[in-house]
């Protein structure tokens, strides 16, 4: 029986790798086709009409869009396939497949058989064969619905659902699940094969790599109604660990785009909480062939010039990210301004030979005035300059010379004449770049440094303390604002920026020798709009945009208010997706962060969807976590796992026996010892999540052990996965804040194979080396 199943795998296994080649053949007909309109459309640049060069420029963008997709590589190119029954009112979809959900009257007969009328080839990208029929149908195309979305309780017209395992061209294994199992389903007069089972399973059981891989292969159907949902107003999506939150935010990306892609290329914003998530998630998308059609960016890396290499201790960070810190940012640009050079000195001009000049006093009432503006404070300079040459006037007696009743085209040439005048002096310039200087955002933030002014600006806003430990946070930059920043200080660099404004300035263009000879005003060229030109890091990183057509926040219960408004500012003419736990949330204060995103969102309808089941965590370990989840938030229900290995988490305690050479066990050696262990256990990678005091140590007690095992602070284990996990002093990571237990249920489900957690002596840990907080 054994031996007959096998040859059924093998042969199940040919037939695909048939398919599979054949597949290949017409991609590399395909690649052929788009290199000859490459060239093509070079030979086209030899003419020198307008009409021909805008052309050229079509066919190379076009053709190198093909071409960049095309020649992609892909671990599992093919991976799916579903087999159906006759469909009902079927039509034809653009990819050339029937897009037909319900079976036809008559597909299955009264004896319980049935016919496959139609087999179906799921893929990451859609390949037609010479006569338009579908090789492979892309996952995000209508008719690849079913393989996501049928069950044996709801199965539609799918007969069987295949799996496809694969690497580069070369077919590795199916694996079968059987929807309809009380029919008797025919292929080509054959009776229906199925191989194997668990093909789900077997897809979570993989080990895993420092990078997040898509799971476009095993997309289940409550993570594909989310991808597939509309994209007006708002998406939001509950779901807690190892629900596939992350991976479907951005398989959603690129199914806006398969939709919708002349609105949506270039323009979604997906934002990360971390740069280890970015770096994490960063590969999913051009898995899905969609390289460089999406930006992902960490919120301290949203703001041109600026990225988060500091952290702030916890206490601070709550000052930062309050939504109080907006009114404070609002009085330190005016205080700036009040405090530059030449605020307290006199002005004084020559015109038309006699001197005029404004004390002190005056000044102080101009500045007052100009300040009464609701424009951002750079863009109230032209209003500071005319009224400094109102009251210039008015010194000089101009009213007095041309009063009301006087030849109005006289007066207004007199003050005219003036205002040339004095506007040409050398004092009057001097004194205004002076007295009225373009601030910077950073030049504001770092007058917050200074404790006695920045108690001026926060009265009755912070209180004494949180003054104080706001100045000494920022001591770490220069006078000019220079020096490592924080996530929480590109927020307030940001809303800064919208204080103060920029000034516009003209845009320098190029000369092309072509617009001479042509007379064609050539704003960008084919190499600009090349799609397979890949931008480096720091060039993406300097792309400050603010018009996105779409933005996914990923991980949205951790934004602060601030945050919340940093991200608000690129999404205020967009659609959203916001994904989240409120049971995973690190930000203490949640009705002032549930305001800044009910501000950030508008008055966008609300689409709610929620993920229920754990595909991460074993049942072992997603038990054990619910026990910190009930304590950090009552009645919350965790989501289900769904499978079981049958290791328990293992329980160690810091100070055990002395090591091989005799030596006691400290906290070092004692996670360096368990990290060694768990490495030899799993074949991937492990997390040592430690307090977020103890990184910078982590990492000396853990080198030389390889590139598997990472550590990383409590806070940035958000949205990570790794096949074993360290956790390392549990309550001093639930001590670290008042959302402390919050941020130590996100570090126990982490893995998705082995935890051992190492107590110390603030856990109690009892006889068995269970902490307090773990104990049932």
């Amino acid at each position: 029986m054994e031996a007959q199943d096998t040859g059924v795998r093998e042969r199940e296994i040919h037939a695909e790798q048939n398919h599979l080649d054949a597949v290949y053949r017409r991609l590399a007909e395909k690649i052929h086709d788009a290199e000859f309109l490459m060239a093509d459309a070079g030979r086209r640049a030899q003419v020198g009409t307008p009409g021909a060069l805008a052309e050229r420029d079509a066919q190379v963008f076009r053709a190198g869009v093909h071409l960049n997709r095309l020649n992609s590589e892909f671990e599992d190119f093919l991976f799916g396939r579903i087999d159906l029954l006759d469909g009902k009112d079927g039509e034809r979809g653009p990819d050339g497949a029937y897009t037909s959900v319900e079976p036809a009257e008559g597909a299955v007969r009264p004896d319980m058989t049935a016919d496959i009328a139609e087999t179906l080839h799921i893929g990451r990208l859609g390949v037609l064969d010479a006569d338009y029929a579908p090789l492979v149908i892309d996952w995000r195309a209508p008719a690849a619905a079913p393989f996501y979305r049928a069950t044996p309780v709801a199965p539609g017209r799918v007969v069987r659902r295949r799996v496809i395992r694969s690497r580069g061209r070369r077919v590795l294994g199916v694996e079968d699940d059987l929807l309809r199992p009380e029919l008797t389903a025919r292929l080509a007069g054959a009776e229906l094969p199925v191989v194997g089972d668990g093909a789900l399973m077997a897809a979570l059981g993989r080990a895993r790599g420092h990078t997040m891989r898509d799971i476009v292969a095993s997309i289940q159907a409550e993570q594909d109604e989310v991808i597939r949902a509309p994209a007006a107003s708002v998406t939001e999506v509950e779901g807690g660990p190892g629900t596939g939150k992350t991976a479907v935010a951005l398989h959603r990306a690129a199914y806006l785009l398969y939709q919708d892609r002349r609105r949506y290329a270039g323009g979604i914003l997906v934002v990360s909480p971390t740069p280890l998530l970015v770096s994490y998630t960063e590969g999913v998308l051009p898995s899905l062939g969609e390289e460089g059609q999406v930006a992902i960016r960490a919120l301290g890396s949203l703001v041109d010039g600026a990225e988060a290499a500091a952290y702030d201790p916890m206490d601070v960070a709550r000052i930062k990210g309050s939504s109080r810190m907006a009114k404070v940012l609002r009085r330190a640009a005016r205080g700036t301004l009040e405090q530059a050079g030449g605020a307290g000195a006199g002005l004084r001009v020559v015109v038309f030979g006699a001197r005029v000049e404004l004390d002190a006093e005056e000044l102080r009432a101009v500045r007052t005035a100009a300040l009464g503006g609701t424009a951002p404070v750079n863009l109230l300079r032209p209003r500071a300059r005319k009224l400094l040459l109102d009251a210039l006037w008015e010194k000089a007696g101009g009213p007095v010379r041309h009063p009301p009743g006087s030849d109005p085209e006289l007066a207004a040439e007199a003050r005219q004449a003036f205002d040339d005048d004095v506007s040409e002096e050398d004092a009057f310039q001097e004194f205004l770049a002076a007295w009225w200087p373009e601030l910077t955002p950073r030049l504001v933030l770092a007058a917050l440094r200074d404790e006695r002014r920045l108690g001026r600006w926060a009265r009755r806003v912070l209180q004494p303390r949180e003054v104080r430990r706001l100045a000494r946070s920022l001591s770490r930059l220069d006078a000019a604002g220079q020096g490592p920043l924080s996530v929480h200080d590109v927020a307030l660099l940001d809303e800064l920026q919208q204080v103060l404004g920029a000034p516009a300035r003209p845009r320098k263009r190029e000369v092309d020798p072509l617009d001479q000879l042509t007379g064609l005003a050539e704003l960008t060229t084919a190499a600009d709009r090349d799609p397979t030109r890949r931008a480096t890091r720091a060039e993406r990183a300097g792309e400050d945009r603010r018009d996105y057509a779409h933005v996914i926040v990923d991980e949205a219960q951790d934004l602060t208010p601030m945050q919340w408004r940093m991200v608000g500012r690129r999404g205020r003419q967009a659609t959203w997706t916001v994904v989240g736990d409120p049971a995973q949330s690190s930000w203490s204060d949640q009705e002032d962060a549930a305001e800044a995103r009910r501000e950030a969102l508008g008055t966008r309808p609300r689409r709610r969807f929620e993920l229920t089941v754990n595909y991460r965590n074993p049942s072992e370990i997603a038990e054990l976590a619910s026990r910190v989840l009930a304590l950090a938030m009552p009645g919350t229900q965790p989501p289900k796992a769904v499978r079981s290995t049958g290791l328990v988490p293992r329980f160690a305690v810091v100070g055990g026996p002395a090591d091989s050479r005799g030596r006691p066990g400290g906290l070092g050696d004692a996670v360096r010892r368990e990290a060694e262990l768990l490495l030899d256990e799993v074949e991937g990678t492990v997390g040592v999540v430690v307090p977020m005091a103890a990184r910078e140590r982590a990492g000396r007690w853990l080198a030389g052990l390889g590139d598997r095992v990472v550590a990383l602070g409590s806070l940035e284990a958000k949205g990570l996965e790794y096949d074993a996990t360290l956790v390392v002093t549990p309550a001093e990571i639930a001590d670290e804040s008042p959302a402390g237990l919050r941020v130590l249920y996100v570090a126990l489900t982490r893995a998705t194979q082995r935890l051992t957690i190492l107590s110390g002596e603030r856990d109690l840990p009892d006889g068995d080396g269970v902490p307090d907080l773990l104990r049932e």
